[in-house]
């Protein structure tokens, strides 16, 4: 949920969320659509689908038990190695290494104050000798906070990361159509593309390609002319 939303945003969507599947077998057995409609409002909503997913392998092949092993979780949908290493952190409190927003401007300020461009394989090294193996969860909370606190009094010390790029404008943008089309099905039930087109003042050559796509990554069905949720 954190993944390029906001703390502000994610923390009651959080709460709600584990309140209405708090293991994974709740979550696991849940439709799309009850998922996604929990989901509504963080946006990136094929995350969603990942997480349920993931729910249902942990169910099927691992006995309802989160692996503990960073190699087995790379092997989830949308799982990549800093987010293994961090769930290994955070939820086994082993030690890991692994680098987010705010850690890595930690990093940048102490150590590259002078350097223009700064690439991650530079500041993995130093996450490694520093990482406090007896307690990486507690080391890796106080990381982030600090980073936290950086951002606020310099707000530009990762636009030095060459891992930085500036989000798109959203207005407008196929990102909000999607999420626009989303909610709509998911609050209707069904609609026909007719439907949507007059909701949304939208082309039906736009829409079409933005339809493909969602139904392409198994969020709607699309029957005729009628959409579903998948």
């Amino acid at each position: 949920m954190l993944q390029q939303t906001q703390t502000s945003r994610v923390s009651e969507k959080f709460l709600n969320f584990v309140k209405k599947f708090p293991h994974f077998e709740a979550l696991s057995k849940a439709s799309l659509e009850d998922v996604l409609k929990a989901w509504q409002g963080l946006g990136y909503n094929r995350r969603a689908i990942a997480l349920k997913k993931i729910a249902e392998i942990i169910i099927n092949e691992f006995e309802g038990n989160l692996p503990d092993s960073i190699g087995i979780l790379k092997t989830f949908p949308q799982i990549g190695h800093n987010t293994a290493s961090s769930i290994v952190a955070f939820a086994f409190n082993k030690p890991s290494i692994f680098i987010e927003t705010n850690i890595r401007r930690v990093f940048i300020y102490f150590f590259f104050s002078k350097k223009e461009v700064i690439d991650d394989k530079e500041i993995l090294p130093l996450v490694e000798k520093s990482l406090d193996t007896s307690n990486p969860r507690k080391w890796y909370y106080a990381l982030m906070d600090y980073g936290v606190m950086l951002k606020k009094k310099f707000p530009e010390l990762n636009k030095r990361s060459r891992t930085y790029r500036k989000q798109s404008q959203f207005k407008g943008s196929d990102r909000e159509i999607r999420g626009k089309v989303l909610k709509l099905v998911l609050n209707h039930k069904t609609l026909l593309i007719s439907e949507l087109i007059e909701k949304l003042k939208i082309s039906r050559n736009k829409l079409n390609k933005i339809l493909i796509q969602l139904q392409k990554e198994g969020f709607i069905k699309i029957n005729d002319d009628l959409i579903t949720v998948e």
